[in-house]
């Protein structure tokens, strides 16, 4: 098998990894396999620090620049593909409470019984400066379960009442139903980019997988598990 039909490898953040698992029998039906890593942007810079390495990278935007600039990113591979807020979900068939404004949003989260968000990602840093922000950061993080990974699993198996995460970690989770994206004034969207890296021994393969990723055809995958599309965007 020659290197350009091997399988490439992908570092992915966890916020594109329901669209990525989604892609992977059309990636391959297009000649172009994959092997992925899913862990946050956070832990996959670990791993390049480690000497891990890989073919692509699907991250968050400000990662992908920041490799960039540091030469780990192939220059001029760059594309934004995609972006999601912050959502809040409970276990399927639970009561869906009210989250619209700020001040329903405070009083959840005050009344709310358990809660789950996670320690290093995104979704979970900017939660934390919202508690903060509302002053009630003491009293939710007393009930919280402040983890890494998937929390929405969490509340599928009733471990606790409210999962908070990237719409797109939400999504593809079984056992849950999505209440709503944070109010717009405490909101913060997430832009993920995809890029190559330098590395990289499949430099063709590499640039027609993220042709695909980026084409007209995955839209729907992006917006099936909670993305909005780059190219749709509303500037």
């Amino acid at each position: 098998m020659t290197a350009e039909h091997e399988p490439i490898k992908i570092f992915c953040t966890l916020g594109l990894r329901g669209a990525l698992v989604g892609f992977a029998d059309a990636l391959a039906a297009h000649g172009f396999p994959f092997d992925a890593v899913y862990e946050s942007s956070n832990g996959i810079l670990r791993r390049l620090d480690q000497g891990e390495c890989a073919d692509v990278a699907i991250l968050l935007d400000a990662t992908i620049n920041q490799l960039a600039q540091a030469g780990t990113i192939l220059a001029g591979s760059r594309r934004e593909l995609a972006r999601t807020g912050v959502a809040i979900a409970v276990r399927a068939g639970a009561e869906k409470p009210d989250i619209s404004t700020v001040d329903a949003l405070r009083r959840v989260l005050l009344s709310a019984p358990s809660i789950a968000f996670t320690r290093t990602g995104a979704s979970g840093l900017h939660f934390a400066s919202v508690i903060d922000r509302l002053g009630i950061a003491d009293v939710v993080n007393r009930k919280a379960k402040i983890v890494d990974g998937l929390v929405g699993e969490l509340a599928a198996r009733g471990e606790v009442a409210f999962a908070v995460q990237q719409m797109s970690e939400l999504r593809p989770i079984n056992g849950i139903e999505i209440v709503g994206p944070l109010p717009d004034k405490v909101q913060k969207m997430s832009v993920f980019s995809v890029g190559i890296f330098a590395v990289t021994k499949h430099l063709d393969a590499s640039r027609r997988s993220i042709e695909y990723l980026t084409s007209k055809e995955a839209e729907r995958g992006l917006i099936d598990n909670g993305l909005e599309p780059a190219n749709v965007q509303t500037k």
